[in-house]
């Protein structure tokens, strides 16, 4: 029989994962986090998906949610007053119908979608409802195909952006190499009406054309063009080479016609992998039919223009290779795409990621994860959280010149201009997307992955290297809720034992993300109302805690099951340690965007300080000033009763060898902190002040003395006389003593 107590119990979970009468196991109970107990039907609500992948793309967004599509549409199509009011309740009714579909796992072009969505809503007590709705379809502003946030999302919507950019991109090069063709086949058109066999009776006659072909004698019109002539052919060492640069941009395959889909096919697979080997062995082969078509097209310029010197421009030419590509011409062509499936992240193919990245190729980089949180080897006292996705996006943004995404599934739409922005980026780009786990459990991929990115646990950022000259201009974390908290926090409201109804804060935390997956439910425990505590406190307010006053508390969860019921929820150790790093690298994160910045704090602090010692000595001054002129006038005037004692109010000594701060100047640096949270501590006002003298050695008093911006801790002598080092120490030390 166990006799340990419910509070022993729960300490005992948190310590070592075991379970107890007063810690349940929660996998019977398929929890999820509290915040999401209005989410239980997303069909009901208006929100970025399904999303429609845009054909035709001219201008606007390449990627629209249905809710923009239909909002637009209501915009301009509903009139104000009853029947408008008619029309918006048909076309909100069928937008939630199209919802339900796509969940249901129907796909297709939104066009397609709306009409089957409008016969299924046909009524027999409104006939005019299918009628209404189809002529609305007719006013849809864009097609395309519905996807939704699951598995297959990633894939459809990059390979989506890519055709986007090809299409812009093939529209711009051959607006550029049809021109030079007509120009340099003008220039041989023209030479050759100027030479002998452009002048012969059968090239005029061809030349001419027309219905009225007879009432010409070509035979005279030779005789009288050809008289006179004083010559105008082309040389033919031009001829050679602009016929040569003709075949080679005609003969182009990078860009073909518009309406041609098997060649277009053909070139998607080209340049579309799953590897980064592959990407890169297909770039290096493509490299020399690159070098031509630029050479080509330099060459073409140079000649429409006439500027062509054969003595200063062929042994350029004929020197040129891939070592003269710049980004700029790098950019005409199609860029590769790398779709690296999640099973594949490990793969030795694509060990070479970040060398890719950095070596100047012309290559977009998708990374989608599954799995955020895994478990490390049996030695290993913690998760081995974020290997490959977190930092790998982090790891990216120092390589200079890559354009980096990190985002969940869930916020790719919020991203949709980010994402075009590195499609155009010339250069390299990288999306690491968490598309959420197919093995965690029922919960919706869209739900889980947006969980993931508002739990700091796949936070989204965008680097673009060249949006400005400054940190505060290239990276934003602005994709994510209340940037400046730890966790965000959201209102849960439930009803007590009472009946009565409860609005509560809560902290949506890394605790709450694992909630949501099953393969974690070891890691959880619930606690029956009648055995809670005191000591259970939010798992937000324990990771606030420094270590010494965690030790007396219990971290939970608010999680709901199926039926609405709320739970307190403990979670162990291993967790909570994960959660304490997720939340060190979103402070990270914060700090390259500008949220937090320690280099600013403490320049904010020595400025503070500065000014604290202006305003002390100011105030000295004026203290100073006002005593003498009392003196003075003590002088004139003799006291009044000059046989009482002198009374001196003499100031209290403070013993040098003891340690000591002058906590009323301190700039709340956090620097003494750093070094030692439990020897040094903070006041009301955040000021430093020594706690415990005890708790840490003298180098770490000098260390602190040396850290503190402003030069107020002063260590005094040592306590122990055998520590090692004392005599560098107190030298050290010197200049802080008072």
């Amino acid at each position: 029989m166990d006799m340990a107590t419910p509070d022993h119990q729960q300490r005992l979970f948190f310590t070592t994962g075991r379970h107890g009468p007063a810690v349940e196991p929660v996998a019977p109970l398929h929890l999820r986090p509290a915040l999401l107990a209005p989410y239980a039907d997303l069909t009901r609500l208006r929100y970025d998906f399904p999303l429609v992948l845009v054909d035709a793309v001219d201008a606007g967004d390449a990627v629209r949610s249905l809710t923009s599509i239909v909002d637009a549409l209501l915009l301009e199509m509903a009139p104000r007053g009853l029947e408008g009011e008619r029309l918006r309740r048909h076309v909100l009714r069928l937008e939630r119908a199209i919802r339900v579909m796509v969940a249901g796992g129907e796909r297709g072009l939104l066009s397609a979608l709306w009409t089957r969505a409008a016969s299924n809503l046909a009524r027999a007590e409104d006939a005019s409802a299918e009628q209404v709705l189809l002529h609305v379809a007719a006013k849809l502003p864009v097609d395309g195909q519905v996807v939704d946030c699951d598995p297959a999302l990633v894939r459809r919507l990059f390979d989506h952006l890519w055709d986007v950019e090809y299409a812009r991109k093939r529209r711009a090069f051959r607006q550029t190499v049809d021109r030079l063709v007509v120009r340099l086949s003008d220039i041989l058109r023209a030479s050759f009406l100027n030479s002998d066999a452009g002048r012969e009776p059968k090239s005029l006659q061809a030349a001419l054309g027309g219905t009225h072909r007879e009432l010409f004698d070509f035979d005279v019109m030779s005789r009288l063009v050809t008289r006179g002539r004083t010559g105008g052919e082309l040389p033919d060492v031009r001829r050679a080479r602009i016929e040569r640069t003709l075949a080679v941009l005609r003969q182009q395959r990078f860009f073909v016609d518009a309406e041609d889909d098997d060649a277009k096919a053909a070139v998607r697979a080209g340049f579309r992998f799953e590897d980064c080997a592959a990407a890169a062995a297909a770039f290096r082969s493509r490299l020399p039919q690159i070098v031509e078509v630029v050479r080509a097209m330099a060459i073409a310029e140079l000649d429409v223009d006439g500027r062509y010197v054969e003595d200063k421009h062929d042994p350029y030419f004929e020197g040129f290779d891939g070592s003269g590509l710049v980004a700029d011409y790098l950019a005409l062509f199609p860029d590769a795409l790398v779709c690296i499936p999640p099973e594949r992240n490990d793969a030795p193919e694509n060990a070479a990621l970040l060398d890719l990245l950095s070596s100047g190729f012309p290559v977009k980089v998708v990374v989608q994860t599954t799995d955020l949180v895994e478990d490390a080897p049996a030695v290993a006292p913690h998760f081995a959280f974020g290997v490959r996705s977190m930092r790998l996006a982090n790891l990216a943004t120092g390589l200079g010149g890559v354009f980096v995404i990190q985002a969940a599934a869930s916020h790719l739409p919020a991203l949709a201009g980010a994402l075009e922005r590195a499609f155009a980026h010339r250069g390299a780009a990288l999306a690491s997307v968490y598309s959420g786990a197919p093995q965690a459990g029922p919960m919706p991929h869209y739900l889980l992955a947006a969980v993931a990115s508002d739990s700091r646990a796949f936070p989204a950022f965008v680097y673009d290297p060249y949006a400005g000259d400054n940190q505060a201009a290239r990276f934003a974390l602005h994709a994510n809720p209340q940037t400046e908290a730890d966790w965000p926090m959201a209102s849960v409201e439930f009803a007590d034992r009472k009946h009565q109804r409860v609005v509560e804060r809560v902290a949506l935390t890394f605790a709450d993300f694992a909630l949501c997956d099953v393969r974690y439910a070891r890691h959880f425990a619930r606690v029956p109302r009648e055995h809670w505590h005191p000591a259970l406190v939010p798992a937000a307010d324990w990771l606030a805690r420094d270590a010494g006053s965690q030790s007396d508390l219990l971290p939970y969860v608010l999680g709901v099951d199926a039926e609405g019921v709320l739970h307190r929820v403990v979670v162990d150790a291993r967790l909570m340690e994960t959660a304490a790093r997720v939340r060190t690298f979103w402070h990270r994160l914060q700090e390259q965007g500008g949220i937090h910045n320690s280099h600013a704090d403490i320049a904010v602090a020595r400025e503070k300080a500065k000014w604290a010692a202006a305003t002390a000595e100011r105030d000295a001054t004026a203290t100073s000033s006002v005593a003498t002129a009392a003196d003075a006038v003590a002088l004139e005037r003799p006291p009044a009763d000059a046989t009482a004692p002198e009374v001196a109010a003499a100031a209290p000594q403070r013993n040098p060898d003891e340690p000591w701060i002058e906590t009323s100047r301190c700039p709340s640096c956090n620097e003494c902190q750093t070094i030692n949270d439990r020897m040094f501590r903070y006041n009301e006002n955040k000021q430093a002040y020594i706690a415990d003298i005890t708790a840490g050695s003298y180098r770490q008093l000098v260390e602190a003395a040396e850290a503190c911006q402003v030069a107020i801790i002063h260590p005094g002598k040592p306590r122990d006389a055998a520590e090692p080092g004392l005599a560098d120490l107190l030298e050290r030390a010197k200049p802080f003593l008072a």
